[in-house]
């Protein structure tokens, strides 16, 4: 027996440390590892189980070719060659009949590491394939940050422990961010404030030492409310926004109309909650605002980051240590180039653009069609907008999908051939983290099972079979592990040799802190007004949605992770039937009780949940918690069968909080 380092591979704004326990063939033990610079061993309980999911009975170990219908699930297995074989003889046949933009891959989250993420990008680039826009979670929230602050790192959570007040804003810090929760725990017994901003309380109000909760899509009007109390009685940091600043003076004028009592028809928050908050907030030295990703994915996501980002500054906290905004990126230094894996110069043709968010319209797009589907790292039926339009575009007789997975899920099922994935443990890779001051690598600790390829190897073989000659292609994940290393960190500095030998070993170092005043914008300056932006000077706009009265909010779990895990019956078991979380008043008006199967609908669709009712919801809201699979569902249908595929104002992302619902009581589906 032997200890291993490796990363957790999972879209978790950590990439936590972890040891594992091997013979050399099985992994037996996951703990978290101590000497991590930024997790310390605490890890996620999902992940302190992660040998059952790589030793699952359930595994996909061969190639699968279907001999059912479309989403029936039924396969048999074939060989890599013939699996190879018939994928890309496909493929040459639709490029030399439609064209190369026929041919779609999606990928997202399924695996956050730099060659197995980004690999399949150098075989598609070469082939001329669709290029996917990869803006399904927050890219609002960056749009909405960087149009403000530029490239100026935000908060590294380590940094948390130096803030004297904290507003937790929108975060279910429990589920993305838990290595930052001892340091707010230990907050709290130092006597300083915690205060947690959200549409549900629940995961996180028993760490808050108050809760105010908000109307879904309204935060940006909270923000403004609070700077026209300070405003009002003058206490922003005048010196400092007008010496590092551009365009207060015009901003503070528009603040006028923004009032506590505005406010409170708008965001349901008593407009005397509104000035003690702005009154306290102001009042701190070095107060953190922890900001979410939910808050951005509404039709108004980018402007509300850019208000919050701009109240984060308002008092000049940013001077100080601990100060500012923390939730975005830490780092405004890339030091890994990812173009070594995703080769951006093999393109030669001008790609179709499809976004990830409206993958479902591609699929059902009748003037250019799709005609073949390649996914992997991702699981579109279960986390992408529009479910029905979604399995209607995979019913197609005339797409051809491929799936490479693990495990059968809900969208593998509607394959026409299915290719073995590996875990983490059982390849090599570069883990950048998206938030902390973060670099690590791990090695392969283990050999896959039975047939299962990493995305390298199987990007290499279709390489290969299309006849591609490249040098690129030849190489071995070890090599090209080795290559991006090289090419990255050749000439930076800020990286010591004694690190740059860690990483190639294996194991996790910390890069600098940002320097928060060395503001990245062109002018050097903070953008409160943005020439470049379509909306000049910020302002709050209506969150726009469906004509329904209750707004319908997905929030993240603690149980699993988009549907990763849900492989794991221990887990998924225990979490039961879809619930909806619902008002106790927008219960009683329509006769619901907790407990209740009930129908979600609007113009889109109708899922059946559980009704779960609880004073942690927000009124006029109602939230579903975490990703399932259909099996789990009352009706077969998920809440994604109810999120329109809009874009949000900026950033491209998605707005799948800006849905509007109704809901019923329905006998239909009951048992």
């Amino acid at each position: 027996m032997q200890v291993e380092k490796t990363i957790c591979p999972y879209d978790c704004p950590t990439s936590c440390g972890l040891l594992v326990e091997t013979d050399g063939q099985k992994i037996f033990k996951v703990t978290g590892d101590e000497n991590h610079p930024a997790t310390n061993g605490l890890i996620c309980k999902k992940m302190r189980k992660y040998e059952k999911s790589i030793h699952s009975e359930d595994r996909i170990l061969t190639p699968l070719k279907r001999i059912g219908k479309k989403g029936e699930g039924k396969f048999k297995p074939i060989t890599w060659d013939e699996a190879v074989e018939e994928i890309t003889n496909k493929w040459k046949r639709i490029i030399k009949e439609q064209g190369a933009s026929a041919i779609l891959p999606v990928y997202y989250s399924g695996v956050m590491s730099v060659i197995q993420r980004n690999c399949g990008d150098a075989l598609f680039n070469k082939i001329g394939a669709c290029s996917l826009v990869k803006t399904l979670c927050s890219s609002a929230k960056g749009a909405g940050y960087n149009s403000v602050m530029g490239t100026t790192g935000a908060l590294d959570p380590r940094e948390l422990k130096d803030s004297d007040y904290y507003i937790v804003w929108g975060s279910n810090m429990k589920a993305t961010r838990i290595q930052a929760m001892p340091e707010l725990i230990k907050a709290r017994k130092q006597g300083k404030k915690v205060v947690l901003i959200e549409v549900y309380s629940k995961p996180m109000e028993k760490y808050c030492d108050q809760v105010v909760l908000i109307k879904p899509g309204t935060d940006g009007a909270l923000a403004l409310a609070m700077m026209n109390v300070m405003v009002e009685e003058n206490l922003q940091d005048e010196e400092f926004l007008l010496e590092n600043t551009i365009g207060y003076k015009e901003f503070k004028e528009t603040l006028t109309n923004y009032t506590p009592e505005w406010a409170e028809e708008i965001t349901g928050i008593s407009k005397e909650t509104i000035v003690n908050l702005a009154r306290e907030y102001a009042g701190a030295k070095a107060p953190a605002i922890i900001l979410g990703s939910g808050n951005s994915r509404y039709t108004n996501g980018g402007m509300t980051v850019r208000l919050i980002t701009i109240l984060s500054i308002f008092t000049g906290a940013i001077k100080y240590p601990g100060g500012g905004l923390c939730g975005t990126s830490p780092s405004s230094k890339s030091y890994i180039d990812k173009n070594v894996i995703a080769r951006n110069d093999f393109r030669t043709n001008k790609a179709r653009m499809v976004n990830i968010n409206q993958v479902s319209s591609a699929l059902n797009d009748e003037i250019n069609p799709i005609k073949s589907l390649f996914v992997y790292a991702s699981n579109p039926v279960c986390s992408i907008s529009n479910q029905n339009k979604m399995i209607k575009g995979l019913l197609r007789e005339d797409l051809f999908t491929v799936v490479h997975e693990r495990f059968m899920t809900d969208t593998a099922k509607y394959a026409d051939i299915v290719l073995p994935a590996t875990f983490s443990v059982e390849q090599t890779d570069v883990y950048t983290s998206y938030g902390y001051c973060t670099l690590a690598t791990a090695k392969k600790i283990i050999n896959p099972p039975g047939e299962c390829k990493s995305d390298w190897d199987m990007f290499r073989l279709l390489a290969k079979s299309m006849g591609y000659q490249d040098d690129y292609f030849d190489k071995t994940e070890e090599e090209i592990f080795e290559e991006l290393l090289e090419k990255s960190l050749k000439d930076v500095k800020t990286i010591s040799e004694e690190d740059k030998a860690v990483l190639k070993q294996g194991g996790a170092i910390s890069t600098p802190f940002a320097n928060h005043m060395d503001i990245k914008t062109k002018s050097g300056k903070i953008q409160i007004t943005n020439d470049e932006m379509e909306e000049k000077i910020p302002r709050y706009i209506e969150n726009s949605s469906q004509d329904y009265p209750l707004n319908l909010v997905a929030v993240p779990s603690c149980e699993t992770l988009n549907s990763i895990f849900l492989e794991r019956k221990d887990i998924v078991e225990k979490r039961g039937k879809v619930a909806l979380k619902v008002n106790p008043k927008d219960a009683k008006s329509r006769n619901i009780e907790d407990g209740d199967e009930i129908i979600c609908f609007n113009d889109l669709g109708e899922v059946g949940f559980v009704a779960e009712v609880t004073d942690t919801v927000a009124q006029g809201a109602v939230v579903a918690e975490g990703v399932y699979d259909m099996d789990f569902s009352i009706n077969g249908r998920l809440v994604n069968a109810l999120h329109d595929d809009r874009l949000s104002d900026i950033g491209e992302a998605t707005t799948l909080n800006s849905n509007t619902v109704d809901i019923k009581k329905c006998k239909k589906y009951m048992k």
